[in-house]
């Protein structure tokens, strides 16, 4: 008989830093893709649209995979994953960029003054815009914050 476990996020809906694949130091200087999707679904537009082949799928029911070593960080991935579950993560000395997807009215303005938020939605530190792509039709945001938040920091709300 099978025993089927429950993680922790399909109680509280909110992952942690435990259930992803993560870059190294190294990588992260260099800015990778950080795919934050857990669910087995048929999807695979990440995986099409990646022009260095850095994600790959065994099929397409799978869990996206990301070669850290291959990724360029050209953000691509991030305005087309229709789940919201990919952010671009660079680490510049004290700070980071983190490129994250946006889906809210109205739309940020490079130069804005924002309210981080971590996964929960909680408020993390203060971030400014430096950088919004409406090419897609999810419009992909990039954000300057503390070097220490990076890896918590998924959304934002305009102040």
């Amino acid at each position: 008989m099978e025993v089927l476990t429950i993680k922790q996020y399909e109680k509280t809906g909110i992952l942690s830093l435990k259930d992803l694949t993560l870059p190294n130091d190294e990588q992260l200087k260099k800015g990778v893709a950080i795919i934050e999707c857990v669910q087995e679904i048929p999807c695979d537009p990440c995986v099409a649209v990646c022009p260095v082949n850095a994600i790959s799928m065994k099929d397409i029911n799978d869990i996206p995979k990301i070669d850290f070593n291959k990724c360029t960080g050209c953000k691509r991935c991030v305005g087309i994953c229709p789940g919201l579950a990919i952010f671009v993560i660079k680490i510049r000395d004290d700070n980071a960029l983190v490129t994250l997807p946006y889906e809210f009215l109205p739309i940020p303005k490079v130069g804005d003054n924002i309210t981080a938020l971590d996964r929960a939605g909680k408020p993390r530190g203060n971030a400014k815009i430096v950088k919004v792509n409406r090419s897609n039709k999810t419009t992909v945001v990039t954000i300057e914050i503390e070097k220490d938040l990076a890896m918590e920091v998924r959304s934002i709300l305009l102040d």
